[in-house]
């Protein structure tokens, strides 16, 4: 049996447990911050997108900390999936000038956009 690199695994395990986190604080104390980030076009309404999208990430985060080596590649590949999905609210955060998570800037809402691309990546990578 061939054990992955530590730094993999150890860069799994870190996105997962920042899923979870991001998932728990869309369902608590960074609710309100959260639903900044959610395009108008969404037909839920935002509280509800927030408790889902926090929902999903939960759930993405303990599958990507646990998976074992036959199920990693398709949970990385869902999570970045994912992060490309929710990608819309960092853009409509920037486009609507909506300040939250300390983004209360034009400039830094702006490079917060280049973030998304690394989670891809990381997700993408450490699984």
């Amino acid at each position: 049996m061939q054990h992955e690199p530590l730094a993999k695994t150890a860069a799994r395990k870190l996105l997962g447990g920042a899923l979870v986190f991001a998932g728990v604080s869309h369902l608590t104390f960074a609710r309100r911050a959260f639903r900044a980030q959610v395009p108008d076009w969404v037909p839920l309404t935002k509280d509800d997108t927030v408790v889902l999208s926090g929902l999903a990430e939960i759930a993405l985060g303990g599958a990507i900390a646990l998976a074992g080596p036959r199920h990693q590649k398709a949970v990385g590949r869902t999570a970045a999936a994912f992060f490309v999905a929710v990608f819309p609210g960092n853009v409509s955060q920037y486009a609507r000038r909506r300040s939250a998570f300390g983004l209360d800037t034009d400039a830094k809402r702006f490079a917060r956009l280049f973030l998304q691309p690394a989670f891809v990546y990381w997700a993408l990578k450490s699984s």
